[in-house]
C-alpha cells in the first residue's frame, strides 16, 4: 500500500541454492503483518494524543468565549503544531515527505494569535486533521492492536481454557465454551482472525494514515498559493519601507550636510576674494566655513548611524538601546533580560522600531514615565514599549506608527497597539530572530 515502506526478508536458500517461493512469500506476508502492526501502534499513539489535544482545544475555545481561556490560546496552538508535527515524523519514517507548513512561530499575544490562527490555512488543516485522527485513527488503531491478541488467544484457546473456571470460558466474541468441540470451534476462529489480520493489516495502516497524509501535507495548490501569496505581500512591504528609508536618508542629506556643505563653499569663494583686500575679514569667513564643515560632518555621522548605528556591532543590541532609553527625555526603564544575539537585519531593526517608539513618547504622549522591554522568546524578538501618556495612538493617522507598520512587516513580524483615550499605551512587535 502507499506509504508503507516494506522491508523483504533475508532470502532463505534451498538446498538447490535458490529461494523458495512458498517460504519467500511466507515471509514477506509475515514481514508486512509486523510492519502494519508497527504503523497501526505508532498511529495509536498519536491518535490518543491528538484526542487529548482536540479535548484541550474544545475546552479552551469555549473558555475563550467568555474571555477566561484567551491567554491560553498560544499555548494551544502551539500543543497542535506539536502533535501535527509528531504525525508528521512518523509518516516520513513510512517513505512521506513531509515538512512543517509553518512559516514563523505561534505570536505569544493570545488575541494576534487567535486572529492569526483563523486566517491561517495550516492551522485549520491541523485542526481538521485532530478530528478525523481522534475519532477514525483511534479506532482503526485499537481494532490493529487488538486484532493480534484476539487472534492469538482464540488461536490457542484449547491449549488453556481447561483452567478457567466453571462458566468463564468463552471465545473473544462471547461464544461459550463447555467441551472440546465448542473449544475448537473457537480455535478455528482465531484462525480466522489470523487470516484477516494477514488480509487486511496493511489496508488498516494505510486507512489510519490517510488522513495524515491529505491534510498535513503543506503541497497541495491551496497552500502554495496562500504562501506565495503571504511572501508577495512580505516582498511589498520590503520595498516600501526600503523606499520610505531611501527617502528619509535622501532628505537627511538635502536639509542637513548638502546644505551645510554648500555654505562652506561659499564662505570658503568669499575668503578668498577678501584675502588680498581685508585679510581680517577673510579669517572670519574661513572660521565660519570651519564651523559649518563640523556641523555638517556631525549631520553626516548622525546620517550614517541612521543607515546602521556602528554601536550594535561594538555593544549589541542591548547596549545600544541602553544608549537610546538613556538619551529619552522622559525618564525610561529597560529590560533586556532573556535578550539574545539575532540577525544583524533584526536587530538594526528591533533598534530602529524602538528609537521611534521613544521618539513618539517624547513628542506626542505627554508621558511622566515609560519602559522598554526586548527579550528574545521561541524564536522571536519582542519589543515592548509602555508609557502612562494620554493614549489615543493610532496607526492609521501616522505618529511614526506606519513606518514601524512597514518594519515589522518586511520581516513578516507583527505589531499589536493597545492606546485607549486616556492612556497608557502598550504597543509590542514580534519579530522571527533568524529573518
Amino acid at each position: 500500500m502507499t506509504g508503507i515502506r516494506v522491508i523483504p526478508p533475508p532470502g532463505q536458500r534451498t538446498s538447490g541454492g535458490t529461494t523458495s517461493p512458498l517460504r519467500r512469500q511466507a515471509a514477506q506476508g509475515f514481514n508486512n503483518v509486523f510492519v502494519s502492526l508497527e504503523w497501526l501502534a505508532g498511529g495509536l499513539i498519536t491518535a490518543l494524543a491528538a484526542l487529548v489535544t482536540l479535548i484541550v482545544v474544545c475546552v479552551v475555545g469555549s473558555l475563550s468565549l467568555i474571555g477566561v481561556g484567551l491567554p491560553l490560546v498560544p499555548s494551544v496552538l502551539r500543543m497542535v503544531r506539536s502533535v501535527a508535527d509528531r504525525e508528521r515524523q512518523r509518516l516520513n519514517r513510512w517513505g512521506d515527505q513531509m515538512v512543517p507548513p509553518y512559516d514563523r512561530p505561534v505570536p505569544s499575544h493570545p488575541v494576534v494569535a487567535l486572529r492569526r490562527a483563523l486566517d491561517d490555512a495550516s492551522t485549520r488543516r491541523d485542526l481538521a486533521w485532530l478530528v478525523c485522527h481522534s475519532t477514525l485513527g483511534l479506532t482503526v488503531g485499537l481494532l490493529g492492536v487488538l486484532l493480534p491478541v484476539i487472534a492469538i488467544r482464540d488461536t490457542f484457546f484449547p491449549l488453556w481454557w481447561t483452567f478457567l473456571p466453571e462458566g468463564m470460558a468463552g471465545g473473544s466474541i462471547g461464544i461459550p465454551v463447555n467441551d472440546w468441540n465448542s473449544a475448537l470451534s473457537v480455535s478455528l476462529m482465531g484462525l480466522g482472525w489470523t487470516a484477516l489480520l494477514f488480509g487486511l493489516g496493511t489496508s488498516l495502516a494505510w486507512i489510519q494514515s490517510w488522513p495524515g497524509r491529505s491534510l498535513l501535507n503543506p503541497s497541495c495548490p491551496n497552500e502554495l498559493s496562500e504562501r506565495v501569496a503571504g511572501l508577495i505581500t512580505s516582498r511589498a512591504a520590503i520595498l516600501r519601507a526600503h523606499t520610505t528609508e531611501l527617502r528619509r536618508i535622501e532628505r537627511s542629506l538635502h536639509d542637513g550636510a548638502q546644505s551645510r556643505l554648500v555654505g562652506v563653499s561659499i564662505l570658503v569663494g568669499t575668503a578668498l576674494r577678501a584675502l588680498e583686500n581685508d585679510p581680517e575679514r577673510a579669517r572670519t569667513h574661513l572660521e565660519q566655513a570651519q564651523s559649518a564643515a563640523e556641523v555638517a560632518l556631525t549631520e553626516l555621522r548622525a546620517t550614517a548611524r541612521g543607515i546602521l548605528p556602528p554601536t550594535l556591532q561594538q555593544h549589541g543590541l542591548a547596549g545600544t538601546l541602553a544608549t537610546i532609553v538613556a538619551e529619552c527625555s522622559v525618564p525610561c526603564s529597560l529590560n533586556t533580560e532573556g535578550l539574545v544575539p539575532c540577525a544583524s537585519s533584526v536587530e538594526a531593526t528591533a533598534y530602529f522600531i524602538t528609537a521611534e517608539l521613544l521618539a513618539n513618547v517624547t513628542r506626542h504622549s505627554h508621558a511622566h514615565r515609560a519602559s522598554v522591554r526586548v527579550t528574545t522568546e521561541g524564536g522571536l524578538v519582542f519589543i515592548e514599549v509602555w508609557d502612562d501618556g494620554r493614549g489615543g495612538a493610532d496607526p492609521g493617522r501616522g505618529t511614526g506608527l506606519t513606518g514601524i507598520g512597514q518594519r515589522t512587516a518586511a520581516h513578516n513580524g507583527n505589531l499589536s497597539v493597545r492606546s485607549p483615550r486616556g492612556g497608557p499605551t502598550t504597543i509590542r512587535v514580534e519579530l522571527p530572530c533568524g529573518s
